[in-house]
């Protein structure tokens, strides 16, 4: 049987001889990709762009994990919660090239696309709500592109509302503008409900998650 693409990929990330091989999960341990979309940067540290990092940060926080390892042109950290491993992807080739990162991981650590969650900002929903989803469209997502072609499509979204630019600013000086103080401490609370998000897709299965967090909200 030939080859898929897919499987051509992953062999692009396995180790070269005498190079350290991915660490084993433990019996019973399922492995998954959390990857958070952003901008590496300071200057993008807190904008909207960078969502996907800020919920990527505060799920190593609530673990006691960091992302601080580099691989594949990004940064990584490891935590172990009900029988998962869950890789936590912070890309750092910039917002649209991550399936670059995304892809290296995937290859390198052995996951299979469906247990890839991909967490990223939104535009076309109003800020403060949150879709769960597998596969379809990026909506002009180009961090999504990157990834889904990169990979393919099939992969969990968490979609992280942001809602359309306000007053005379363009998209991109929308999702690129840091949220603001008060702004910030709102939004806080939707990077957790995020968070439970994917905590829901690994634990009950994705039309659980669904069901529960395809809420307005």
């Amino acid at each position: 049987m030939p080859m898929s693409r897919f499987g051509r990929l992953f062999d692009r990330f396995r180790p070269a001889d005498g190079a350290a091989p991915p660490p084993v999960a433990a019996a019973g341990e399922i492995r998954w990709v959390i990857a958070g979309l952003g901008n590496p940067g300071e200057q993008y540290r807190r904008s909207r762009h960078n969502t996907g990092f800020m919920v990527v940060e505060r799920l190593a926080a609530a673990h006691g994990a960091q992302i601080a390892k580099r691989k594949f042109s990004g940064l990584y950290g490891e935590a172990r919660t009900g029988g998962a491993i869950l890789m936590l992807v912070a890309p750092q080739t910039f917002y649209n090239r991550s399936g670059e990162c995304v892809a290296g991981m995937l290859g390198y650590f052995k996951v299979p696309l469906e247990r890839l969650i991909v967490v990223h900002d939104e535009m076309d929903l109003p800020a403060g709500q949150l879709r769960v989803k597998r596969g379809g469209g990026d909506a002009g997502n180009r961090g999504v592109r990157s990834i889904a072609e990169s990979v393919g499509k099939e992969f969990v979204r968490v979609r992280v509302g942001i809602g359309h630019p306000a007053g005379h600013l363009g998209d991109i000086d929308w999702v690129l503008a840091p949220y603001g103080r008060d702004e910030l401490r709102g939004a806080e609370e939707i990077f957790d409900r995020a968070g439970e998000a994917v905590a829901a897709v690994i634990g009950d299965g994705l039309a659980r998650a669904m069901n529960r967090y395809n809420q307005r909200a």
